[in-house]
This record gives C-alpha cells, sequence and structure tokens, in this order.
C-alpha cells in the first residue's frame, strides 16, 4: 500500500474506528452514541431524531462564512455479509481490514465502506483545520440498506442547507443524479405436516458458493441467484423421486442476491443413491452454464442422521417447488431513454420456513413508477396463484433526473477543470437516499458521489484507496467554486 494523497490515511483512520462499532441495519444505536459523541467532542450542534437519524453542524472556515450550507450525507448501517468459513460476530466484533495494493478489503466480511467511507471523509473534511468549507451539515442516516426507512422518517427542519452531496455512489468519475425506486414485497405460503413412515432419510441439499452482490447494481451482470438454483435443483429431483420438503432456507438482505441456499428433503431410502447422483449431474449442467459468471458455483448432497419424523406433504412441497421456480428475478425492463440502463428489475431475495408457512422477500426496483407497481403486482400474483399471500410495503420514490440542475453544472466544470476530463452524468439502478430526501426537502439540489467501490453487499467488498483521494480533492475544489460566486 502506498499512499500518497495527504488526507486519505486520515480518512482511512477515522474508517477503521467506525468499522470497529456495531452497525448492522437496525442495530445502529452504538455508531450513532459514538457520533453524537464525536459532535460534542468538537463542540459542534448536533441532533438525533427519534429513529436514529443524526445532523451535525459545522461552522464555515474563515472567510467562507457567505457561502451556502453544503450537505454532507450518508448512512450508518451496513450489509452484513460474510462467507460460510468466518466465524465473525457482527454484534461485536470489528471488521478486519485487509490492504492489497490499492484496495482495501475486508477478512470473509463485507467492508462497510458502503457507507461507512461517507462517514469517514465527512468527519474528517469537518475537522481538518488545513481543509477550508462552508458551513456543513453532516447528514447520518439509520436503516438505508433494509429499505430507506431512516431517509423515509426524516422531519422539516431537521436540515436546512439546500445543496447536498451524497457520498453513496461506486464510481469515481461518474456524477449520479438520479436513481431507481423500489418497494419490498413478502410472499407466504401455507405448508401441511405430515407423519412419515419408518423408510425414509432425511438429505441435505446445498447450492453455494455462489458471488452474490448488490441487487441494484449488479443484476444485470447474470450472477446465479442460489434460490433459483436450489428450486431447479429440487425440480430436477421431484422428477423422478417423490421428495417431500422438510426445510428450506436462502438469502440474507433484501439488496444482495443470494450466494446459498440449504433445502431439506425427505425420500423413500432406497433412493438415495438415485438422489445423489441426480445432484451430480445438475450440478454438472449448472455450472456450464455459469462457467463464466459463477466459476466457484457447487451443489452437494448429504444424508442426515437420524431422518426426521414430519415433513412437509408432497402436495405441498411441489406447491413450493412451483412457486419457487414461478418467482421472477433479474432485469425486467431496459430503459428506453437511456441506453444499458435497467429500467424495472427484482431481486429473490430470501426464504425461509417459519412455523409451518414458506416465507419469501422479493426487492423489485424501477426508475418509473408505473412500472415499479405493475412488476410488484406480478409478484403478488405467484403468491395468490399458488394459495398463498402476499404483502407489499409502502417502498420508496425514484430520483428524477435534473439534467439543468446548477449544483450538477458546477460539478462538471470543476471536475473537468481539476482532472482534466469531463465526468460520466448516469442514472442508476439502485435505491439512494437522495429520492426520498428531495421528496421531503423541495428545492434541494443534490449529486451522489463516491470513491470506486467493488462488490458492495456481498465479503467481496473493496473500495479504492486512491480514489478516496480524488473524491478529497473534488469536494474541496467544489467548496472553493462555491466560495467563488458567494
Amino acid at each position: 500500500m502506498n499512499i500518497t494523497h495527504a488526507k486519505t490515511q486520515a480518512v482511512l483512520d477515522a474508517f477503521e474506528k467506525i468499522a470497529a462499532i456495531p452497525r448492522c441495519s437496525k442495530h445502529e444505536e452504538k455508531i450513532g452514541r459514538w457520533l453524537m459523541d464525536w459532535a460534542a467532542e468538537n463542540q459542534f450542534p448536533a441532533r438525533m431524531d427519534d429513529v436514529g437519524n443524526i445532523a451535525i453542524e459545522v461552522p464555515a472556515s474563515p472567510g467562507y462564512e457567505d457561502v451556502p450550507t453544503v450537505v454532507l450525507q450518508g448512512h450508518m448501517d451496513i450489509v452484513c455479509e460474510k462467507t460460510k468459513t468466518s466465524t465473525h460476530d457482527f454484534s461485536k466484533d470489528p471488521i478486519r481490514f485487509v490492504y492489497d495494493g490499492d484496495w482495501l478489503t475486508a477478512d470473509e466480511t463485507t467492508l462497510g465502506a458502503d457507507n461507512g467511507i461517507a462517514i469517514a471523509m465527512a468527519m474528517v473534511m469537518a475537522t481538518d483545520k488545513d481543509t477550508p468549507h462552508p458551513p456543513l451539515e453532516l447528514l447520518f442516516t439509520v436503516d438505508e440498506e433494509t429499505g430507506l426507512t431512516g431517509a423515509n422518517a426524516l422531519q422539516p427542519g431537521f436540515i436546512k442547507g439546500k445543496i447536498l452531496i451524497n457520498i453513496d455512489s461506486e464510481d469515481e468519475g461518474i456524477f449520479t443524479v438520479g436513481c431507481a425506486g423500489g418497494i419490498n414485497t413478502s410472499l407466504s405460503l401455507p405448508l401441511l405436516p405430515v407423519d412419515l413412515g419408518q423408510k425414509h432419510e432425511t438429505i441435505r441439499l446445498e447450492a453455494g458458493n455462489m458471488k452474490g452482490g448488490h441487487s441494484g447494481i449488479d443484476i444485470a451482470l447474470g450472477k446465479a441467484n442460489a434460490i433459483i438454483v436450489m428450486g431447479r435443483l429440487l425440480r430436477e429431483v421431484a422428477k423422478t423421486v417423490e421428495l417431500r420438503l422438510v426445510d428450506i432456507k436462502g438469502g440474507s438482505a433484501h439488496n444482495a442476491i443470494p450466494r446459498d441456499c440449504e433445502a431439506v428433503i425427505a425420500v423413500p431410502a432406497e433412493t438415495r443413491e438415485q438422489v445423489t447422483r441426480i445432484v451430480r449431474d445438475f450440478e454438472s449442467v449448472v455450472q456450464k452454464e455459469y462457467r463464466s459468471n459463477e466459476p466457484n458455483l457447487t451443489l452437494s448432497a448429504e444424508k442426515i442422521d437420524p431422518p426426521q419424523a414430519v415433513a412437509y406433504s408432497h402436495a405441498a412441497t411441489m406447491h413450493a417447488i412451483q412457486m419457487i421456480l414461478a418467482m421472477p428475478h433479474g432485469v425486467a425492463a431496459m430503459s428506453a431513454d437511456i441506453e444499458g440502463l435497467v429500467e424495472t428489475s427484482n431481486n429473490f431475495a430470501n426464504i425461509r420456513i417459519e412455523e409451518n408457512i414458506m416465507r419469501v422477500l422479493s426487492s423489485q426496483r424501477s426508475s418509473v413508477l408505473s412500472r415499479l407497481e405493475a412488476h410488484t403486482a406480478r409478484i403478488e400474483s405467484v403468491a395468490l396463484l399458488a394459495g398463498g399471500h402476499a404483502l407489499s410495503g409502502e417502498g420508496y420514490p425514484p430520483w428524477p433526473p435534473d439534467m439543468d440542475s446548477a449544483l450538477l453544472k458546477r460539478s462538471v466544470k470543476v471536475y473537468q477543470k481539476l482532472f482534466n476530463k469531463e465526468p460520466v452524468v448516469e442514472v442508476i439502478h439502485a435505491g439512494l437516499e437522495c429520492g426520498i430526501i428531495g421528496d421531503k426537502y423541495p428545492g434541494m439540489d443534490m449529486i451522489s458521489i463516491g470513491p470506486t467501490l467493488k462488490y458492495p453487499h456481498s465479503p467481496d467488498e473493496k473500495v479504492s484507496i486512491s480514489d478516496i483521494g480524488k473524491i478529497w480533492d473534488f469536494v474541496v475544489a467544489l467548496f472553493a467554486d462555491l466560495k467563488s460566486e458567494a
């Protein structure tokens, strides 16, 4: 690791302190208290709302008093994912950093640069005596990753600035000026338990070692969804073996493509070897399908002793398999207006059996509200046609791009002058808090930026160290440009 930028090490040091504090989504209490204590130590006025969002006021540097207030915004929570071999406990263990050339990653867990880097950068920028800045409001929200609920809870007057820089994008040199809206749908299917005879054996099927990734940004990359692979495997077995489902579980967060899925089935004892052959043969099939995108994909079958005495009926099992196979996943429509942009998609995110009910979570995204509603209705219909139930949340709005934004025009000018090249301006197929913030605070001029971040929401997450310095230089230059016209 060779850090040449003067401020990058300070940002990394702050980020390492943040990474030592538990902050999985919906568990941001400790990081919230820590940030409030930090504000008090630096004599910055700070407030926390009822859900845990924090706003910290930072006075202007000398000479910048007349510059409009700038809001630096990020979220406190992270997606807590780890490898199957990791013993990491996100409720207490600090995330362990691993440096690899220009990349910072973590030891078999998500790194949490999404969005800890934003918090670290804002903190250092607020306290660094050599960095002039206008009046700042540091806005740190909770529970972004499970549905942007912190941003949804923001109240009028919580922030006052009208210029907002969101530091939650994942490609340096790209300005994000619009994003998809989203909604989560919970599906449920009742299953009928039955007693098994003495001549059954129990087998654990596993579909694993897939890459996963961000369910918005990575949804068009053709990555395997472990739940769908498992559904197909169950169908292959069911073609020739009268199986009964005992349990199934796979996936984690709504915005992470499932990497692993496990199913437990009961089969007639004399068919165990046949099941093993089917799994082996089908593994070869899906490995060929995903040979480029999922080189480590594996399927396995393992006998469980003692055998289960209760499973779900054959009819219930087939309904469950059919519902899995019918569930959409991936790109539903591409944008007709912006080349290469995914317009509408969904992530078949999670499956569990609880109290004799199979529960499924799907997360839909679209930059067109009517398409979002239509795709959600399609997914709800899958459960209803299977004899189950569906419940969709309130969701969050898309962020419509404003190509005439004064902040955008200023940012493009500053970036071009600073780096001698034009930035890319784009709309992304992911949820950003800007859509909600803009809806709650009319007149807010916003842009989203960030250092290059790869494979968020997976244990392969990594951030470019050199890009941290580039983002720093851009923001400081933008501050100076704001001052020149104040």
